[in-house]
């Protein structure tokens, strides 16, 4: 991301993404279009973003395919990406990216993209996430894009748009809404869709818990404001989306494929109970919403991130002949329980993107992602303002853009905790 962390130069995002586009269309215009469809050819990634989830990424692709090595590497943060790569040196002659192709700063992201690659991992903060994709599609690349899409509706917009230029050039997208590649999933949900519980009625989806594998970062001296809140992206709703975006979504996502549909619209509350403290940000620790899909049929959605409370993860769905936990069985006349071979979905996720590079035939999840993002910033909308949001007007009409006025290393006011009754719909 070619200034240094701690630079003082200032780019506006108008600036930042035009640079962005055109140094895409101009990859593009070299020819570096990564066509390497033969099962014996080598596939080679670019990760951007080398925390957990990016290392944990390139290290599930590395298990689950053959010939493909992990060829660039970037990080906005030279310690993040210097700890990367020590992990990733683990992965020992299937890591093949040099002090050449690894890089930090502002335009790391680009960086990667210009590389010799042929598969671009996305596993930076979501708040970044749209550019990203914008730029690694324009430079003709296939995208693992970690999950959510967006963080705003206009990041929504943005993905969406990416995901068209895909299709059009034939390139794949694959999510990190891994449960769409679990086998369990799979199964249930081509029974549901095959009408075993009948006409489904009601549902409801759950990610009822805590957070304790990601704490809150401490603030460092010399940290500025933008450099705090990267490292502690997971509590700042531009960066995140909020944990019902973040985290929730995998829930929503199953009741969007059971239903193949999306929401209409969304009602929402939640609050700040146990999150008081500044390391927390300004997102919310709770939210329960209640969507309404086509047909009248209502999805109760709860999400919570509490230490020492119940825990519940997963979705549950009511149809007119029983019901079923699509993760595991189906009850009433049509009783059914997997016992089949469960494959890992994160690894099984890769294998699918690398075999349909391979078999020249794209697989395109973006719109699936795009959409299954907007309803859980629909709820989020809703729980911070206390207004209904709509399908249609958060798609068309929400002009909410959380990105930053410009991507700098300086002061960035943290806004206050969203009120509802105060806090505005944009």
């Amino acid at each position: 991301m070619a200034m240094h962390p701690n630079t003082t130069n200032t780019t506006t995002r108008r600036e930042f993404m035009g640079r962005a586009a055109a140094l895409g269309v101009g990859v593009m215009a070299a020819g570096a279009l990564p066509a390497r469809a033969e099962d014996a050819a080598p596939l080679r990634v670019g990760l951007i973003g080398c925390g957990r989830r990016g290392t944990g990424a390139a290290r599930d692709c590395i298990r689950a395919t053959e010939n493909v090595t992990i060829a660039a590497a970037g990080d906005l943060f030279p310690d993040a990406l210097e700890e990367g790569v020590k992990k990733l040196r683990t992965l020992g002659k299937r890591f093949t990216a040099t002090p050449e192709t690894c890089f930090s700063g502002w335009d790391a992201y680009q960086q990667v993209i210009n590389c010799d690659v042929d598969i671009v991992f996305l596993c930076e903060p979501p708040g970044f996430r749209p550019l990203h994709l914008r730029a690694a599609i324009e430079a003709g690349k296939h995208v693992f894009m970690e999950k959510p899409a967006a963080v705003d509706p206009v990041g929504i917009r943005s993905v969406l748009a990416s995901t068209e230029l895909a299709a059009q050039k034939g390139l794949c997208i694959v999510s990190g809404a891994q449960r769409r590649h679990q086998p369990s999933y799979q199964e249930i949900l081509r029974r549901i869709h095959d009408g075993a519980i009948g006409e489904i009625v009601s549902a409801a989806c759950y990610w009822i818990g805590d957070y304790d594998y990601y704490p809150p970062v401490e603030r460092q001296n010399g940290w500025s404001d933008m450099e705090w809140q990267i490292r502690n992206w997971n509590y700042f709703t531009w960066l995140s989306g909020d944990h019902i975006v973040e985290q929730h979504l995998h829930n929503i996502d199953v009741i969007n494929w059971a239903l193949r549909s999306h929401p209409i619209s969304a009602v929402g509350m939640g609050g700040r109970s146990q999150r008081t403290g500044p390391e927390f940000g300004h997102i919310y620790d709770h939210f329960s919403v209640e969507f309404e899909y086509p047909g009248g049929i209502r999805v109760q959605s709860l999400c919570r991130q509490n230490k020492d409370t119940y825990r519940r993860v997963g979705e549950h769905l009511v149809g007119t002949l029983g019901t079923t936990n699509p993760a595991s069985n189906i009850s009433g006349p049509n009783a059914y329980r997997f016992e089949g071979n469960q494959a890992n979905p994160y690894e099984q996720e890769h294998a699918d993107l690398v075999a349909a590079i391979r078999s020249g035939t794209p697989l395109n999840e973006g719109r699936d992602l795009a959409e299954s993002t907007l309803a859980a910033i629909m709820g989020r909308m809703s729980a911070y303002t206390g207004q209904e949001v709509t399908w249609d007007w958060a798609l068309n009409t929400s002009t909410l853009d959380l990105t930053p006025p410009a991507w700098e290393m300086g002061p960035l006011p943290v806004p206050p905790v969203a009120v509802p009754g105060v806090e505005q719909l944009v």
